[in-house]
């Protein structure tokens, strides 16, 4: 009898360590390290001399083989010069910023391709992703927190060996915002003049592109 339940009792154990297991296999940790752009007033289009470092850590649960939640967070900075721009308007105003910038984002993503929970499988995937985010940041001219933003961005992710993977991604985080590079609809700086207002048309974005890193938990060690 005694060893009937000592054998019920491992293969409980055994059970309860594989649904464990499984379980593990959809957290994923990870971190990431790029730059971000900025778009505006000060800089219409993305512009590559603009680009400044940026990190980000980020929490992913695989829900399913196509469907992750991913919390991430980020810290990094913004700049633009209107010298970098032919514009006549933007030569006058000769305006230049840096911006500091922190932000939380909860994302939806979705793997094109499966991965397989195979020892052998060459698991790959390219994957979209979109989300809601709140971002602070301050600059020489205004201090804002608790600005929602709207990621949207693609990816791709290689797991090179088990249970690390890589991945680079892109995306732009659009926001209801125009004080990025501190030119909003009120007049900054010079009050005499509205060359130092920015255009309420234009709301600010700025992209972030990182390479990243992450492990996933594929198993769970006994104690």
């Amino acid at each position: 009898m005694n060893q009937y339940k000592q054998k019920t009792a491992r293969l409980f154990i055994v059970g309860l360590f594989i649904s464990l297991g499984v379980h593990a296999q959809k957290i994923e940790v990870g971190a990431g390290l790029g730059g971000m752009l900025y778009k505006g007033d000060v800089s219409p289009a993305l512009n590559p001399r603009f680009y400044r470092p940026a990190a980000s850590l980020f929490f992913r649960y695989n829900a399913t083989r196509s469907f992750s939640i991913r919390g991430s967070g980020f810290i990094g900075g913004l700049r633009g010069d209107d010298q970098a721009s032919r514009d006549p308007f933007q030569q006058a105003r000769n305006y230049s910023f840096r911006t500091n910038l922190s932000a939380l984002e909860v994302d939806f993503e979705y793997n094109f391709l499966n991965y397989k929970p195979l020892p052998k499988a060459k698991n790959w995937t390219p994957y979209i992703f979109g989300g809601i985010g709140l971002s602070r940041f301050n600059n020489a001219v205004i201090k804002v927190g608790g600005v929602v933003t709207y990621p949207l961005g693609i990816g791709v992710k290689y797991e090179i060996k088990r249970p690390w993977s890589v991945g680079v991604e892109f995306g732009t985080r659009f926001m209801r915002n125009d004080y990025l590079d501190g030119l909003g609809d009120a007049t900054f700086g010079n009050a005499l003049t509205k060359v130092t207002q920015g255009n309420p048309a234009l709301k600010d974005s700025y992209t972030y592109t990182a390479f990243t890193l992450s492990y996933t938990f594929y198993k769970i060690v006994c104690p």
